[in-house]
């Protein structure tokens, strides 16, 4: 079991950047994909971003590819998701999970962090 934990959010303007951190600890960090999903107050959880075991392959949600950017430190067990240009649409709580396949649906992790709250004033 891989533990994780977000860090990184808080209250932007819009416009601005800023990354978002997922610590990762326990079962092997290194053979595993990295997913992205966010909540938004009212509104379903959905996939923003996985990147695979070794950071050689990202994936985006479409309409966030270009202002999304995710990677992986694997010597220091941490993968990162960078926001840029935010918009207040990205307002969510952002959640890191760990999988085995580098899929872009809630059943592809297992381990899933508490999420971090990303909010972004007009």
């Amino acid at each position: 079991q891989v533990q994780l934990v977000e860090s990184g959010g808080g209250l932007v303007q819009a416009g601005y950047s800023l990354r978002l951190a997922c610590a990762t600890s326990g079962r092997t960090f290194v053979t595993r994909a990295i997913g992205w999903f966010r909540q938004a107050p009212g509104k379903e959880r959905e996939f923003v971003a996985v990147v695979n075991w070794d950071g050689t392959f990202t994936y985006y949600k479409k309409s966030l590819k270009g202002r999304f950017i995710g990677s992986r430190d694997k010597a220091q067990n941490t993968a990162y998701l960078q926001i840029n240009n935010s918009e207040p649409e990205d307002t969510a709580v952002y959640y890191c999970a760990a999988g085995d396949r580098a899929g872009e649906n809630a059943a592809d992790f297992d381990s899933w962090g508490e999420g971090t709250q990303v909010t972004v004033s007009s």
